[in-house]
């Protein structure tokens, strides 16, 4: 049964990509998705941009970001707007499909898929810009390129994306991966064209089992930062396919987990499988409220900040006890290390009153978690990671992003109420060994299954979802947005 499901979506992915240079028709994509049993359902109902609200005002409507955000709002304004004047500005002329990095880096997939040209879906009766905002001035409706073109608008939607900052922990330069046993699979230069990070991390996968190989039983570290990351399970998605690639041989490793949060997992289901998990691999440690600042790449030595609480003195008239808060460096030495960089705003929102001015989120741009329109600039909304909300920093987020942006935008435009509302939907496709994967769905009040499936439990169908089918849905659904 298991090895038909593997060839029914080996022939869904092969059917979808023999159309891949002649284009598509929603049609066929959606009736070729159903060879799959409902795949095109996955990740929460689909939405059309045909079902949405439409206006035949003649508005100046631009989009800032050529990433999946910027793509996804763009296919729904030109449905939901067809009298409009759009524009995006945008410096990439490559799209990069980012989740494939992880499947590079276990070695199952490699690049040449995962890049295509961003004019495959950006049309002709768009104005593109490719270049790079580097001043917004919301307050006269318009904004400035690098190239010092002033470009206005009507309405505005910020689809940035955020940006990686190795250079935020000392020592370590981006020219460091892939030597001395570091790694990092988020390592790509989406303007550029470029995803080296899964092929350097899956040489550092062999090189791992080589070391191990050899008799050595090597320290391997990885990191998770102290910021909002692009999909927060990623750190760990590497961890446990990297054992579980050792494990098939026999091998192991002392792995040490560091990360600057308290746990596991932020759902007490999710942390629980997730735990349970860990104990398939029998030399995992994890490091708590450890955050990476600092590396010496020739001694192999990662220096982090450690964050931890200590108990004091009950307090009677609180009745609680007082918890004062402590810092110290721990320095761990280690043969392999993978990287997950900080990240944070693009510079020229950070610096602009687009992002919020205080408190942890400073910087983010500052949109209603609802309604993802700015909250004090009303023509102005937000899509995909760049938006500073309590969650959503996932490509399956920015889908769910896409009818609650551009709906409620349409809806500004018509000077109506703004009924559309993101629920927080973000998924989690955590790959906990070769085969299985554990799809946490979550919103803002806690889980959310697509499907009646306890979404804890490890399960090979939707490794093959993940490995087979969502990456046709990217390109051929999601972002002419009809999903």
């Amino acid at each position: 049964m298991k090895e038909k499901s593997i060839r029914q979506s080996q022939i869904t992915y092969e059917m979808l990509h023999t159309k891949e240079h002649t284009g598509m028709s929603r049609r066929d994509a959606l009736k070729i998705m159903g060879l799959t049993g409902g795949a095109a359902m996955m990740l929460g109902a689909p939405v059309s941009a045909e079902a949405g609200p439409s206006s035949d005002k003649k508005v100046k409507v631009l989009v800032v970001g050529g990433g999946s955000g910027g793509i996804m709002a763009l296919a729904r304004l030109r449905s939901a707007l067809p009298n409009a004047e759009i524009t995006i500005i945008a410096p990439n002329e490559k799209h990069l499909y980012q989740p494939e990095q992880v499947f590079v880096a276990a070695g199952i997939a490699t690049v040449d898929d995962m890049i295509k040209e961003n004019k495959n879906f950006i049309d002709e009766d768009v104005h593109w810009i490719k270049d790079e905002v580097a001043t917004f001035q919301p307050t006269e409706n318009q904004v400035t390129t690098r190239a010092g073109k002033v470009v206005v608008y009507d309405y505005m939607v910020v689809a940035t994306g955020m940006v990686y900052h190795y250079d935020w922990i000392k020592g370590l330069t981006e020219e460091d991966i892939g030597k001395n046993g570091i790694a990092s699979v988020y390592l790509n230069n989406a303007e550029a064209g470029t995803a080296d990070g899964g092929p350097l991390t899956w040489k550092w996968f062999e090189a791992m089992k080589k070391t191990a190989a050899s008799g050595k039983k090597p320290t391997v570290i990885y990191t998770a930062p102290a910021t909002p990351i692009k999909c927060g399970g990623a750190p760990q998605k590497i961890l446990y396919l990297s054992a579980d690639h050792l494990k098939k041989d026999g091998l192991s490793a002392n792995y040490i987990y560091a990360t600057s949060k308290s746990k596991l997992f932020s759902l007490p289901e999710i942390e629980t499988s997730l735990t349970n998990v860990q104990n398939r691999y029998d030399t995992i440690t994890n490091h708590f409220g450890h955050n990476l600042i600092a590396i010496d790449v020739k001694k192999k030595v990662a220096s982090f900040e450690h964050t931890y609480e200590v108990k004091g003195e009950y307090d009677e008239d609180l009745g609680e006890y007082d918890v004062t808060e402590h810092k110290e460096k721990v320095d761990l030495s280690y043969d392999f290390i993978h990287i997950v960089p900080p990240m944070g705003p693009p510079k020229a929102i950070a610096e602009s009153k687009l992002g919020w001015q205080k408190g942890t989120g400073k910087g983010w741009l500052e949109v209603d978690q609802e309604t993802l329109q700015h909250r004090r600039y009303p023509n102005i909304f937000g899509i995909g990671d760049i938006c500073g909300i309590p969650l959503g920093k996932t490509g399956g987020s920015a889908r769910h992003h896409g009818p609650v942006t551009v709906g409620n935008l349409v809806a500004a435009v018509e000077g109506k109420p703004l009924t559309e509302k993101f629920d927080g939907y973000t998924v989690c496709p955590l790959k906990v060994e070769y085969g299985e994967i554990i799809l946490a769905e979550f919103n803002y009040e806690g889980l959310a299954p697509s499907f009646p499936l306890a979404v804890e439990k490890p399960r090979y169908l939707w490794w093959v979802f993940d490995l087979y089918m969502l990456k046709p849905m990217y390109w051929h659904l999601m972002l002419r947005g009809w999903m």
